[in-house]
Order: structure tokens, then sequence, then C-alpha cells
């Protein structure tokens, strides 16, 4: 089964995301800071027949973050990386003239240093993944055919065939791309990339500029900048940074107490369109997700 690890999901997006792919068949890993809640979250995972471990923690913990990655591994690998979890730096929201520059540094840390040194742990199994939506339609390339038993059975299939040399990954002369059959009737193969993906959450804030939204749109953007440059460095994977639009969440919340959200819609209603972008195998790019559909957003698509 591929596997995913998935922060800041024990409610809101991480939680709707989570639910999706255990219902789909994923093993997951996932986190939160509040234990309880986490727990809850897992325990309905698991009635959905998912493998799941929950840990506890914070991002910004650099021993959090290897514990996350190492839990994948003993899963079996790693297909995707959803960096959900993310911290407002002011609560409620303030004009930059008021930020206080503490928690300008914690929207930093947990919304852009925190993904990167996650993907940092995380690109040794992620490079090795063979994942792609539709097992049917991939004819894997790199080395060994990554298939148990008879290579025509595509229940068989096997994301992970190099598990035991993760931190080798990368290493290999072999391309880190997979031919994928355009049609049903023909073999044309076109060059897609083999490896998983890094899906990063980001906002509209990134890229408006909202009164209040300063310290917190700052850290989205650099985390933009930072996914683009990723997806640009490593090829072989599918990078994407997605503002999933607007959502009630306890973010929101917190961010804008007094205003009213009841007519945003819920995270559940955003997440076909990440499960889209697994589906359609999409390039490395920004994405924005309205009625259920994410589309390019703007440069950096690929």
């Amino acid at each position: 089964m591929p596997v995913a690890i998935i922060t800041g999901a024990s409610k809101g997006l991480g939680r709707a995301l989570a639910a999706a792919l255990a219902a789909r068949g994923w093993d997951l890993v996932v986190d939160a800071r509040s234990a309880g809640p986490l727990e809850d979250a897992a325990r309905e995972l698991r009635g959905a027949g998912a493998r799941v471990v929950a840990l506890p923690g914070d991002v910004t913990d650099g021993g959090h973050r290897a514990a996350l990655v190492a839990a994948a591994g003993e899963l079996g690998g790693l297909d995707l990386l959803v960096n959900n979890a993310s911290v407002l730096g002011a609560e409620p929201l303030v004009p930059l003239a008021d930020h206080p520059l503490a928690g300008l540094r914690a929207a930093l840390e947990a919304n852009v240093v925190a993904p990167l040194g996650l993907a940092q742990e995380a690109l040794p199994l992620l490079r090795i993944s063979s994942y792609l939506s539709s097992y049917e339609e991939v004819i894997p390339y790199r080395g060994n055919a990554p298939y148990i038993g008879d290579a025509g059975n595509a229940r068989a299939y096997d994301p992970h065939p190099y598990i035991g040399n993760a931190r080798n990954a990368g290493t290999s002369d072999s391309s880190p791309y997979v031919g994928v059959k355009d049609g049903p009737k023909g073999m044309k193969r076109t060059l897609v990339p083999a490896g998983g993906a890094i899906l990063n959450i980001s906002s509209d804030a990134a890229v408006e500029a909202y009164p209040t939204w300063g310290g917190y749109g700052s850290a989205k953007a650099a985390l933009d900048q930072q996914s683009a440059v990723l997806a640009q460095e490593e090829p072989g994977l599918r990078v994407w940074w997605v503002d999933p639009g607007d959502m009630r969440t306890d973010l929101y919340a917190a961010a804008v107490p007094d205003d009213d959200a009841s007519g945003r819609p819920l995270p559940a209603a955003v997440v076909p369109g990440l499960l889209g972008l697994l589906d359609g195998r999409a390039p490395s790019g920004r994405y924005r997700v309205a009625a259920g559909v994410a589309a390019p957003d703007g440069a950096g698509s690929r």
C-alpha cells in the first residue's frame, strides 16, 4: 500500500485529507501538537482499515521530524509528504506595525523551515517511490521490475522496490522517470516523474496583500518560493504548493475571530482537488482549489 505523512492531521484539512486517503487504502503517518485530538483522528482512520502511526509533536522539532520519516519507513516507504501544519504568528492577526517579531519567527519556523526540514528527511524515501495513481498504466523502467510475481498483475504492484537502499537514493545512473501508456491501444510512452510527491499547503495570502495577513502571508510566500526551487532541483518528484481557498477552520477562526465564517466551505470540500493532483499525476507547480478542482495558479507551474 502507498504511504503518506500528513502533518497537522488532527483536524481541518489535514484530517479530511487523511480520511480520504485511508478510504483509498493508503497507510498513514500523522502528527499534531495535541495528543488527544490526534489519537481521536487516528482511531477514525484505523476504522477505515488503514495502518496508522500517530505521533504527537511539533514539526519545528528536528527529532520529531526524523521520527515521522522513520515511521513511514517502517510502514514500507513514503510516497506522499503533506506539509499541512501551520501557525499564524499572531492570534488574532494584527497589522505589521504591531506584529510581534517572536510571532513572525514562529510563523517562519513552522511554515518554512519545518517543511524544508521534513522534506530533507523524507527525500531519500520519496526519490525511490514508484507510486503512481493508476498502477495499470505504469511501465517502470528503473532497475529490476518493481512487481511481485506476475508483472501483469496490477494488484501486486510494489511502490517501494528499493526500500532497503533508501539512503542511497539518487545515486543511481538510472533515469528518475517512468514511461506511461498514453492510450489503451498504443504503447506510446510519456516521461513522468517516477518518485513520490510533496504537497505543501499554501494560501492566497502568499500572493495577495491583505491587511493584517502580512506575517502569515510572508511565511507562505517563502514556502511558495522554496517549493518552486525544490521542484527544479528534484525533477524526479512532483512538488505541489496549493492554495486551498477559503475554508471554515479553527486556524481561520483564530486569525479573524470576529468574521462570520459560516458561509465558507468545510475542508472536506477541498479534498477532491488535492486527490485530483494525485490521480492526474499533475506536474509540479502552484495550484489553487476552487469548487473541488485544483487548477494551475500563476508562475511556477511546469
